[in-house]
């Protein structure tokens, strides 16, 4: 997996290349801590994860309770073939209703 965070003013992105798997778990654990400590709302795009799997899905998900308690925003973008094996796994929450396309949520 590679991956990197933009801080922007009012959000910072995080951007996930490649396998997005219980072997990059710790990485994109700090990404995603580190994310939401700025305080700023936080986008997650997945567009060029080209495998991810329930680890990853585990994070994003716990990264969501967080955001919630925080009072942070935060929305993730990801190809509709990883939003189907999402919402099948039991995350519609990360995923978003089916059809949604692979756009930011609105």
């Amino acid at each position: 997996m590679s991956a990197g965070m933009e801080a922007h003013e009012d959000f910072s992105v995080i951007r996930l290349d490649g396998a997005c798997t219980l072997a990059s778990a710790g990485d994109l654990k700090k990404l995603l801590v580190g994310g939401l400590a700025s305080g700023k709302n936080l986008r997650v795009d997945l567009g060029g994860v080209e495998e991810i799997d329930l680890a990853a899905m585990q994070l994003l998900w716990a990264a969501g309770q967080e955001a919630e308690r925080a009072g942070v925003g935060i929305e993730v973008r990801m190809t509709e073939a990883a939003a189907g094996a999402a919402r099948a796994a039991g995350f519609e929450r990360i995923a978003g209703p089916a059809g949604t396309g692979d756009g930011w949520p609105k």
